[in-house]
């Protein structure tokens, strides 16, 4: 089959896991690749992906070949692929707008964005590079807080009529105006804010439908995570965090009985740790009421490498996209998001997303 065709906007931590994890799967059948969700996909097994564009704004990586531009600082997460193949794609400048928060400056190179010295990429570079490259998807992986430039390359992505996946917590596959937008266009989108393949939010949702279907009355809850990598670094303004608290505490929200008062959840980013690298740590704890009225409490600790851990989960995202503009669905992709993403247009259970996903995939509906 053709290779899946995508362009990438952010060649961070979660670009690394995903690029190296399309080159790792290619030396794997599926009786080997237990650690993936789905291995074939309308076909498409997890290594028909090709990147034929990426835009990035750090100098350390602008003007590289990606296979290499993924390994450049500040990136720290796992290599569990060095044998990275030179792809001829090579990183051009993107545009800058709030995609860089102005307390990284503050920090040793080590940690954070060195921006590059090149002219910043306007709407029409970004559209031409997009036609020209024959790119089928673009993948938002821009930092937390991207609000305008966001935007601005879901807005590149109409223009060149390519496919549109929301990895971060700027709402547009869950805003209906752009999800109109897309429809009209008749271009599939996948959003907002990835899921990890078993994450903080992923456990933390299960754990609280647990509670309603067992009868336990869930009265407070709260999730905290450390992390050191750019991400965690850049959600230090709590100016940017906006949109990732109410993703990450909708999608808590979604699964209990009864909504909690806001004193009684918390969800969110706590510190950055700088060496914890790409390790991220989540503790969880649960505070409920269970027959007659007896307290009960769990309490979870959580370790996992961030980024890998949401490699998998954007590659079938990447393959239930392609499907859609084989078949012409434009628009949101609402069982596809409710699934892979934190804050979808349409909540679900993790179960009821699973089997409306296997369905889509399958063809058994529309979406």
């Amino acid at each position: 089959m053709e290779k899946i065709k995508i362009a990438i906007v952010g060649i961070g931590n979660c670009a690394s896991s995903l690029l190296q994890g399309i080159e790792y799967y290619k030396n794997k059948d599926s009786k080997e690749a237990i650690d993936l969700m789905h291995w074939d996909i309308g076909g498409y097994k997890p290594y028909d992906i090709d990147v034929v564009v990426a835009f990035d704004i750090d100098g350390r990586k602008v003007g590289k070949d990606i296979s290499e531009a993924i390994f450049e600082l500040p990136n720290c997460t796992t290599v569990f692929c060095k044998d990275m193949p030179k792809t001829g794609v090579e990183v051009k400048m993107g545009r800058i707008l709030d995609g860089f928060a102005e307390h990284l400056k503050n920090y040793n190179e080590k940690y954070t964005i060195l921006l590059s010295d090149q002219k910043e990429a306007n709407k029409e570079d970004v559209v031409g590079e997009l036609k020209e490259s024959g790119a089928e998807i673009l993948l938002n992986y821009l930092p937390v807080g991207s609000e305008k430039a966001a935007k601005f390359y879901a807005e590149c992505a109409l223009n060149a009529n390519v496919g549109f996946i929301n990895n971060m917590p700027v709402f547009i596959a869950s805003d209906p105006e752009w999800g109109r937008r897309f429809e009209r266009k008749g271009i599939p989108i996948i959003g907002d804010d990835i899921k990890s393949q078993l994450g903080a939010t992923i456990v933390h949702r299960v754990l609280t439908n647990l509670f309603k279907k067992r009868g336990v009355r869930l009265e407070r809850t709260y999730q905290l995570n450390t992390g050191g990598n750019t991400d965690f670094l850049n959600m230090l303004d709590e100016s940017r965090l906006a949109s990732k608290k109410e993703s990450k505490t909708e999608a808590v929200q979604s699964q209990t009985k009864n909504r909690l008062e806001d004193e009684n959840i918390h969800i969110g980013p706590s510190d950055w740790v700088a060496w914890q690298k790409d390790n991220k740590v989540c503790f969880i704890r649960m505070e409920g009421k269970l027959f007659g009225d007896v307290s009960m409490n769990l309490e979870l600790r959580l370790s996992v490498e961030d980024s890998p851990n949401s490699a998998g989960v954007v590659i079938d995202a990447i393959r239930c996209c392609k499907l859609a503009l084989e078949r012409g669905n434009g628009g949101i992709l609402y069982s596809p998001s409710a699934y892979f993403m934190k804050h979808p247009s349409k909540q679900f259970t993790d179960d009821e997303a699973y089997q409306l996903t296997e369905d889509f995939i399958k063809g058994k509906r529309g979406d």
